[in-house]
Parts: C-alpha cells; sequence; structure tokens
C-alpha cells in the first residue's frame, strides 16, 4: 500500500467493534473496475486485509455484456463484487458523449448487478457518484436529497445511470432479500487518474495543464469558469478504506456519501495545484465557459457514525500524485519531464 493508504488505515470504525462482519475473513471479491482510479485503490486495500482479489480486463469480459458476465460470475461465484467499473469524465467528455455515458453504464450496471444476484453473490457494494444529487441540493447535500430537484445539465446522462444503479440495487434487496449496497463518493483523485485533458476530472486536469505551463514557460494558464463553485476532494485510498468498511458492516437500503464533509473554491485548488507544481504565472478564467454545480457538499455523517474518518489531507494527497505523475512520464519517456520549479512561467492554453 502507498503511504496515503497506511494513513487511511490508521483510521479505526471503533463504532463497529465486535458486530458480525458481512464479509468473510480471506474473503474471495470480484472488483469490477480494477484498473481505474477507484477498482485499482480497493483493489489494493483488500489484498492488504488479507482478500483475495479476483478481476478481469476489458478484453477478457466486457461487462456490457450480461450473458458472458453472468456466465463468468456463476463459475467464479465470488464472496462479493464491488462495482467500481463505469464510464466516467469531467465537463467536456460527459457534454460530448452524452449517449456512452448513458447506455455504457446502465449496461454495465445491469449486467454485474443482475449476474451478482443470478450467481448467488451474498454481498455487493455498488459505487455512484456525489452527481446523483439536484443541482441545487441543500448543503451538505444529505442521502435523503436523491431525487427532490433537476440534476446538472452538463452531467445528466451519467447522474441518470448511476441513480438507476441505486435504485436497482434497492430493489433487489426489497425484492429478494439480497445484502446489497451502495456509496457515493465525492470528487476523488489519487494514484492511477486519468491525466488526458479530453476526458480527464478536474484536479488531474489542473495538475497536468500547469506541469506543462511551467514546462513551456507561457505567462499565463486560462482555466473553464469563474472559479467560484466549491468542490470536495477525498483521496482515493481513503475511500478505498470506507468501501472495505461498509461491505464488513453496513446493510440498509439507503445509499451512504463518502467524502471528507469540506469543500473549497475551484480557484483555491488551482492555487494548490499550482504552488504544488512550482508555477509562476498567472492564473485567468475564461468565464464564458460553464461552471458546472454552484456546490456540492456531501453530509457525511452516516459515514462518520461508524466510526470512519478521512486521513489524508488535500495539499499533501495532490503532491504526492504529481510526484508520482512525474516519475511514471519520466520512465516512458526519460528526458521529457523537466523540473518546473527551476524557472519558467505557464503557457496558456
Amino acid at each position: 500500500m502507498t503511504a496515503q493508504a497506511d494513513k487511511a488505515s490508521d483510521v479505526r470504525a471503533d463504532a463497529t467493534a465486535g458486530a458480525r462482519s458481512l464479509l468473510p475473513d480471506r474473503a474471495r471479491v470480484f472488483v469490477a473496475g480494477h484498473r481505474g482510479l477507484v477498482g485499482s485503490a480497493v483493489a489494493r486495500r483488500l489484498t492488504a486485509e488479507g482478500h483475495e482479489v479476483l478481476a478481469r480486463t476489458r478484453a477478457e469480459l466486457d461487462l456490457r455484456d450480461a450473458a458472458a458476465t453472468a456466465g463468468w460470475l456463476r463459475a467464479v461465484r465470488p464472496d462479493a463484487v464491488v462495482l467500481a467499473a463505469a464510464r466516467v469524465g469531467g465537463i467536456m467528455a460527459n457534454a460530448t458523449y452524452p449517449v456512452q455515458f448513458l447506455e455504457d453504464n446502465l449496461r454495465i450496471q445491469l449486467s454485474v448487478i443482475a449476474g451478482a444476484h443470478a450467481a448467488g453473490v451474498p454481498r455487493l457494494l455498488f459505487l455512484g457518484s456525489s452527481c446523483i444529487y439536484p443541482r441545487l441540493a441543500p448543503q451538505p447535500i444529505r442521502e435523503d436529497a436523491l431525487l427532490t430537484g433537476p440534476l446538472e445539465p452538463t452531467n445528466e446522462a451519467y447522474a441518470l445511470a448511476k441513480i438507476a444503479g441505486i435504485v436497482q440495487v434497492q430493489s433487489y434487496r426489497r425484492q429478494y432479500g439480497a445484502a446489497y449496497v451502495s456509496a457515493m463518493p465525492t470528487n476523488l483523485y489519487g494514484p492511477g487518474d486519468n491525466f488526458d485533458l479530453e476526458t480527464s476530472h478536474v484536479l488531474p486536469a489542473l495538475i497536468r495543464r500547469f506541469h506543462e505551463a511551467a514546462r513551456d514557460g507561457a505567462p499565463e494558464v486560462t482555466l473553464w469558469g469563474s472559479g467560484t463553485p466549491r468542490r470536495e476532494f477525498l483521496h482515493v485510498d481513503d475511500l478505498a478504506a470506507a468501501c472495505t468498511l461498509l461491505l464488513r458492516t453496513y446493510d440498509a437500503d439507503e445509499p451512504v456519501n463518502v467524502g471528507c464533509g469540506e469543500d473549497l473554491p475551484i480557484r483555491e485548488l488551482a492555487e494548490t495545484v499550482r504552488d504544488v507544481v512550482g508555477y509562476r504565472g498567472r492564473i485567468g478564467w475564461d468565464t464564458a465557459r460553464p461552471d458546472g454545480t454552484p456546490r456540492k457538499l456531501l453530509d457525511v455523517s452516516r459515514l462518520f457514525a461508524l466510526g470512519w474518518r478521512p486521513g489524508i489531507a488535500l495539499r499533501e494527497g495532490v503532491a504526492a500524485v504529481y510526484a508520482q505523475w512525474r516519475a511514471e512520464a519520466a520512465a516512458q519517456a526519460p528526458g521529457s519531464v523537466p523540473d518546473p520549479g527551476a524557472g519558467g512561467v505557464a503557457a496558456a492554453h
């Protein structure tokens, strides 16, 4: 595990101590999406806790194929499933490919959840997203805010797919008594993040933008929107710790928010990333571009009542992610990743 994961592992679930675990010792757990940001963190955590992680690549098993997915699950019969597989992306990707964000995610969810039930899998954790909540939901957002108002238009298709997943999990609980549960993470970052500027989320996009700006030596980085929307960020190793806790202890209809309980303006996030990278130029804001939801802070009292707390501070986590990304990029193309702190200001994009 990473140093950040070690910190996350120090968090104790005292409220559930002594309770019967819903996940057996040395369980065999299928992590759907094990190569992604979330799935890889969950797989690391489960392995560290002594469980056996079962995994399949997309080439080996297309989770959109219901028959193939059900057949594999029947053959393997895991003790639990963590459904972390999904088509994900930022505002631009969601706006450009709404059909794929809706249909691919619906197909994956239908295949995996129905297939798990048909195979007699006793435990399943479905991972959604905080974008399921109404655009103007009261802050911080409680789980019961779901379906109480209009969604954010820029990611409506993705959000509707994730809402369908929650309802599917609840339906299997109510009709069949399945011990299936849902968790709704806030904005995530960490090892294995996506740094493709066309499809990435805001934090890895900022890291890459400021890094390339410092490398190229131009005077300004222009970012989308006004910088005023507020966002909450959680290191993915903290999410993984929460997921294993929920697998062991939580069994109820209601989804569980997973976040740190604090947020900050995107402008402040950009300044933090700029300082970590060592960029010395200006930050500009293109207010003709969309801001997205004004604020999206999760009420995490349900999760905190189980004894969980996050262990990784934002600046520390961003610095670790940046260092790892630079090391990986340098290993792939030696000499192509100079130290931006050696001088220079940044390129506008």
